[in-house]
């Protein structure tokens, strides 16, 4: 059974020291300093890249050849495609709109509107593209729904049977109004959810265009011994969520409270 290691990590830089001390050897703030345990097997001997106990050892023969790099002018300029998120002032803080495969992070105090804000923008965002993710990682999805209410986001209507009427035009219009909010609420989806495993696993089922993570702090990775907020935490939900949206050309927006 592979041995664990112990390791101190500085919740206010993220730098990792092998013993504990009351100040940070890197940012020199007091208190700062969390045991985190490590496996050996993460962190040991085997690790792969540069530091790889495997990688090939002397010369090869032939020329010089690249291995996955490209020539510089091999790589074709294509311009990023942008969308708008319904809001012009966002658009123009995120540079003229939305690009796919990207990744934003929203900071401010708590109580601002940062939540209202964004469940305005996957209101307006579910009305053009076929599948928005909202994850409420502080939320449930009746709090997620009854701000919804509030705001006017699209919720599909769960009034009682209409009444038989001779107005047949009346009558149509209503079902015409109930087709259209139960269309653009098939569109917004909400995950009331903390663990990371279980949201990259709806990710890769659901394949949404725009991901909304409401907080990023909240999140939490299972093998990671620290509480979710700390450095350890945030850093690896962060990463992994970026890879996703490299790899599949999502668009994220995490929020943060400062």
């Amino acid at each position: 059974m592979p041995k664990s290691r112990t390791v101190y990590v500085c919740s206010a830089c993220g730098a990792e020291s092998p013993q504990w001390f009351g100040k940070c050897p890197s940012c020199a703030v007091y208190g700062t300093l969390e045991e985190q345990i490590v496996p050996s097997s993460s962190a040991g001997s085997n690790r792969g890249g540069w530091q790889s106990t495997t990688r090939p050892t002397g010369k090869a023969s032939g020329p010089a050849q690249p291995r996955i790099s490209v020539r510089f002018s091999q790589i074709t300029q294509q311009d990023q495609e942008r969308f708008a998120s319904g809001y012009g002032e966002l658009d123009r803080v995120l540079g003229g709109g939305i690009v796919p495969g990207s990744l934003v992070l929203i900071g401010g105090d708590p109580g601002i509107g940062k939540s209202t804000l964004l469940l305005q923008v996957a209101n307006q965002l579910s009305q053009r593209l076929p599948r928005i993710l909202y994850v409420s990682a502080e939320e449930s999805g009746q709090q997620i729904k009854l701000r919804g209410s509030r705001l006017g986001v699209a919720t599909q209507s769960t009034s009682a049977p209409e009444e038989n009427t001779s107005n047949g035009k009346e009558k149509k219009e209503r079902k015409s109004s109930k087709d259209n909010s139960k269309n653009n609420e098939s569109n917004l989806y909400v995950l009331p959810e903390t663990d990371l495993e279980e949201i990259l696993r709806e990710l890769e089922s659901l394949k949404p265009q725009v991901g909304i993570i409401d907080s990023i702090q909240t999140l939490y990775f299972a093998s990671l011994t620290s509480a979710p907020g700390s450095v350890a935490q945030v850093r690896e939900c962060t990463s992994a969520l970026m890879q996703v949206a490299k790899r599949e050309k999502y668009y994220f927006i995490l929020l943060s409270v400062t």
